[in-house]
């Protein structure tokens, strides 16, 4: 079975992520949650340590486990890094190379395959910035669970929701199957 590095932003949709750790780990993935501080105001990193087993690092000066610092030892050791979700802050911080806390000093850092599921509101989703940023990440090999179409989080409906956890993790099996 794989590792899995699964890198939760903040957003609303993080909730989600908790559905998304528990069928990795019911399919008997290894899972490792790495948290931005904005994802930890939505879900606390003892839900996702309590679904994945495994410590939940958040600040990139957290003491690690071992001499390696952590945002290397994990991506290290990931056979995919998943960012679901992933805000139009962390797609841009991905996209221009930006790695100021864990989770994108590990994006950076890993040579592991990125699958990303974006969250955003529509105005976001549509901002030629935004768009811009996918299109980078898509040219370096990057895979993008598209945003759904529905009622967002900000009272308005339109497209920028979060996939469904079942699309995301489909996506992250057959990025895996891919990989080889």
């Amino acid at each position: 079975m794989a590792t899995i590095l699964l890198g939760v932003t903040g957003s609303i949709a993080a909730y989600k992520a908790c559905e998304l750790t528990r069928l990795f780990v019911k399919d008997g993935h290894a899972v490792h949650v790495i948290m931005t501080q904005a994802a930890t105001r939505f879900v606390a990193p003892l839900t996702f340590r309590t679904l994945s087993r495994n410590p939940v690092p958040v600040d990139l000066f957290d003491e690690p486990d071992a001499w390696v610092p952590g945002h290397i030892s994990f991506a290290e050791r990931g056979d995919v890094l998943v960012i679901a979700p992933c805000t139009a802050n962390v797609l841009a911080k991905l996209a221009h190379g930006l790695a100021d806390d864990m989770l994108t000093a590990t994006a950076l850092a890993t040579k592991a395959p990125l699958v990303l599921s974006p969250a955003m509101n529509t105005g976001m989703w549509e901002h030629p910035a935004t768009q811009a940023n996918l299109a980078t990440l898509a040219s370096r090999g990057a895979t993008c669970v598209d945003a759904g179409t529905g009622d967002l989080a900000c009272g308005t409906c339109g497209k920028g929701r979060m996939a469904e956890p079942q699309a995301i993790f489909d996506a992250v099996l057959r990025r895996l199957a891919a990989k080889g």
